[in-house]
């Protein structure tokens, strides 16, 4: 039962301080927080005077009772009234006996009847007791008791006690008074903080709304457009890192629809090839307008242009791929990967000398995608070789350096040689997809390593291509 209306409670707190809105919740959280502290501190603050002044007016009790005991105990017949002062009336002053008995029990129809303090007082003759009693009439009286021995007509001595009381009106009336002034105060007060807390969360939350507005219209005009920054504070460095990530979305997006068009732009050139070609086939089979050997030769170029056509998608699957995200790197020996790289070149280029000089290092890679980059470079190699050239390839801790000896590469077109699509005036007779450089460099950061190109004095292109090796050691710089 009781866990039940705990989870009710809880429920009931979390739905009222999530249906609203976070300026709301600050604002409400804020008051509840005061109204608490309000109501912890009022409470406290009240009972500590209530205390104080009972404190007080049971001290002045019992200074008066005392005086009247110290009269009474010398001669009963004494008129004690005269104790409470000029000006002060309604005092009550009763003897009470050890056995209970209270002289006078009444007055002024006021009803005294001694209670078990004043008895324990008598009887014991010892210490003092203090009490609220309510005497009848809705009036209530602070009660004070104090020891009192008086003789029997036997002169013998017998216990009472003298109880002695004010009335509580005064001080009920203060309390009353402080009570209504801390209630009105403290109603101010949450009134004010809430007041105040709102605006500091209309104030503080002003930057987190115009964030909000701008994301919205993001989401609903598309335009990447960066967010006005108006202050160095923990929103102005989350309005930072919102414009960044829009300028990367924005390179992003701009990087690929220059590549959907240079791709179709590249893909178009071989498919128009095939197309004509395949026209003039099927107009020669209706006409047999095509002189003798001229239909081996479209075929031939239909070949051709199909296998430019499939390295140029191959090579765009290799560079849009991420498969580099989700293999697994494995330890290898990178001059075995040189080495199957180095068997495909030579293939290629049968009149090229390679001059190869391969230490053993271990480094963490995708053979086949290392392989695959290597090769794109030895293969750019022998595209600009000589066909008597020869192709200088060095591996050392991880570093493999290509040299040839062709024309070298233009000082303009080393800032853009590994773009994709990219082709220098020298090599647009050249055949290519104009991505193969693309791939090595993707292939480069994918495995945590550079690629640069260079001219190698009294020689030709000069690329680097470095793996960080498993047991790195102190390697000259490239």
């Amino acid at each position: 039962m009781i866990s039940t209306l705990w989870f009710r409670f809880r429920r009931g707190i979390e739905r009222l301080f999530t249906g609203q809105s976070l300026q709301g919740r600050l604002a409400l959280l804020t008051a509840t927080s005061v109204a608490v502290a309000v109501f912890f501190v009022g409470t406290t603050a009240f009972f500590i005077t209530r205390w104080s002044l009972l404190d007080q007016l049971d001290r002045e009790l019992l200074s008066s009772a005392r005086a009247a005991s110290t009269l009474i105990a010398a001669d009963p017949s004494n008129d004690v009234t005269a104790l409470t002062g000029p000006g002060i009336t309604d005092v009550l002053l009763a003897i009470v006996s050890a056995s209970g008995e209270t002289e006078p029990p009444s007055i002024d129809g006021k009803t005294i009847e001694g209670g078990a303090p004043e008895i324990a007082v008598a009887r014991m003759q010892t210490g003092s007791s203090a009490r609220s009693v309510d005497v009848g009439a809705a009036a209530e009286y602070r009660m004070v008791s104090v020891p009192l021995t008086l003789l029997d007509s036997n002169d013998k001595p017998t216990r009472h006690a003298v109880m002695f009381g004010r009335p509580l009106t005064g001080l009920t009336s203060t309390l009353n008074s402080l009570w209504l002034v801390m209630l009105v105060s403290g109603l101010v007060g949450i009134l004010a903080t809430t007041l105040t807390a709102l605006w500091a969360a209309q104030a503080a939350l002003a930057p987190v709304r115009r964030l909000s507005t701008a994301v919205s219209n993001v989401t609903r005009t598309n335009q990447l457009n960066p967010i006005r920054i108006y202050g160095r504070d923990d929103l102005g460095e989350l309005t930072m890192s919102f414009n960044s990530m829009l300028k990367s979305l924005q390179s992003s997006r701009e990087q690929q629809r220059q590549f959907i068009a240079d791709a179709g732009h590249e893909l178009r050139t071989p498919l128009t090839s095939m197309r004509t070609n395949t026209e003039l086939l099927v107009a020669d089979d209706k006409s047999g307008m095509l002189p003798e050997g001229a239909r081996s030769e479209i075929l031939e170029d239909v070949s051709a242009q199909l296998g430019e056509f499939s390295a140029l998608v191959g090579d765009l699957v290799a560079l849009t791929r991420d498969d580099h995200l989700q293999r697994k790197l494995e330890p290898l020996d990178l001059s075995e990967v040189v080495s199957s790289a180095l068997a495909r070149a030579k293939r290629r280029g049968p009149g090229i000398t390679f001059d190869v000089q391969l230490d053993h290092t271990q480094c963490l890679g995708d053979s086949q995608n290392l392989e695959r980059a290597i090769t794109n470079l030895l293969d750019n190699a022998v595209k600009f070789s000589p066909p008597d050239g020869t192709v200088r390839v060095t591996l050392e801790d991880g570093l493999i350096t290509i040299v040839d000896e062709g024309p070298g590469i233009a000082e303009d077109d080393l800032e853009h040689i590994f773009d994709r699509f990219y082709r220098s005036d020298r090599a647009r007779n050249t055949p290519g997809t104009g991505l193969g450089l693309s791939i090595v460099a993707h292939t480069a950061t994918a495995h945590g390593g550079t690629v640069r190109a260079g001219n190698q004095p009294e020689s030709g292109a000069r690329f680097t291509f470095r793996v960080p090796p498993i047991n790195p050691e102190p390697s000259a710089d490239e």
